[in-house]
């Protein structure tokens, strides 16, 4: 069965954007990007939330760009043909290779979980994946914590009160300092 992860840049103190919604402290260096291209090469459907959806939006036409540079333009050829569903109450149309969700988050999930296919089933978006974890859905968080406090803003995790027990599976500290943790949820 498809596993379905939540993987995010995050914050030392626990938020993908800080209280003004900037995030541009995950710029990733060219060492961490490639980590990124090489998880999303795992990917079989990336399932978004309406602001992240429209962040990604960049890289639909990103190739256009004379100016790309090799990495760029390798994580554009990944990204365009990704099959994507993004859930959104507010838009009527999506582009590239995305399709609005025609159910609830738990229906497409087992839906995508049934059909042929290879890779992860991704989850992008704080509030997306808090309602997957509400739910149970995530098997697996991945964090890229850089070594910044933002003191508040969008958090990482979902604010439940409910226990979700961890297994560490990976770990790996890049040249910038910054830590990506990989955590299998223990059944």
């Amino acid at each position: 069965m498809r596993s379905v992860t939540y993987s995010m840049s995050v914050s030392l103190d626990g938020y993908i954007a800080g209280p003004d919604g900037d995030f541009n402290w995950a710029a990733p260096d060219e060492e961490v990007f490639r980590f990124w291209i090489d998880e999303i090469r795992q990917v079989g459907v990336h399932l978004l939330g309406r602001r992240l959806y429209e962040t990604m939006l960049y890289w639909e036409t990103a190739d256009q760009n004379p100016t790309l540079d090799d990495s760029d333009r390798e994580w554009t050829a990944l990204w365009k043909p990704l099959p994507k569903v993004v859930f959104s109450t507010t838009l009527s149309a999506v582009q590239g290779n995305a399709r609005l969700a025609s159910g609830g988050l738990a229906e497409e999930i087992e839906r995508l979980r049934a059909e042929p296919g290879e890779g992860d089933i991704a989850i992008g978006g704080a509030t997306l994946a808090a309602e997957a974890a509400a739910l149970g859905l995530i098997d697996e968080y991945r964090a890229m914590v850089y070594p910044v406090l933002v003191g508040g803003g969008i958090p990482f995790f979902p604010q439940r009160e409910r226990r979700v027990d961890l297994e560490l599976v990976e770990t790996r500290t890049f040249s910038s300092r910054v830590l990506y943790l990989r955590h299998r949820v223990a059944r």
